[in-house]
């Protein structure tokens, strides 16, 4: 199925008023040359991402359209979900289905922006907490807030992590 500018498949947006290439138009032209090619692993890990993204663009009272953001946070979830998965499957003795799922999130990981590194959270962190002035773990929420908001910019923050050197940053 090709798209054209202005048409919409399951209330996800396919075009963009500047008439640049969304990120499910991506996704798609993706899947079809991965079809072409006989692909079968990222065949079948597009058409789960592209029903994932379609999902959650009906997901609550109204269908409606995605932006890049939204489909990127889609993508973020489908990530942790395969690397949890992954994990689960290890501690069950199954490697190869946790190898597939570890190998599905690298490949879903490609459409997301580059992670920050270790130095770059550890500046952004020092910044959040110099800006909100706090000083004890009291303030944690506040510094958090902060460096989430600064870091939406500037690429891709696991929370966990982050969480992490915001606590080891305030004690």
């Amino acid at each position: 199925m090709s798209s054209s500018a202005g048409k919409s498949v399951a209330g996800a947006s396919l075009a963009r008023d500047d008439g640049g290439v969304t990120l499910l138009d991506r996704l798609d032209t993706d899947l079809h040359t991965a079809m072409k090619a006989r692909d079968a692993f990222a065949t079948s890990t597009l058409r789960q991402v592209i029903a994932a993204v379609r999902g959650a663009a009906k997901a609550g009272p109204v269908a409606r359209d995605l932006d890049d953001d939204e489909i990127l946070a889609v993508l973020t979830a489908e990530v942790k979900k395969r690397r949890e998965s992954a994990e689960i499957y290890a501690g069950a003795g199954a490697a190869d289905r946790a190898a597939n799922e570890t190998a599905e999130a690298d490949f879903i990981e490609a459409y997301l922006p580059a992670a920050l590194t270790d130095a770059d959270l550890d500046a952004l962190v020092a910044e959040a907490v110099a800006a909100t002035g706090a000083t004890s773990m009291k303030d944690m929420g506040a510094v958090m807030k902060a460096a989430q908001a600064a870091a939406a910019g500037r690429g891709r923050v696991d929370g966990k992590v982050l969480s992490g050197k915001v606590r080891a940053a305030l004690s």
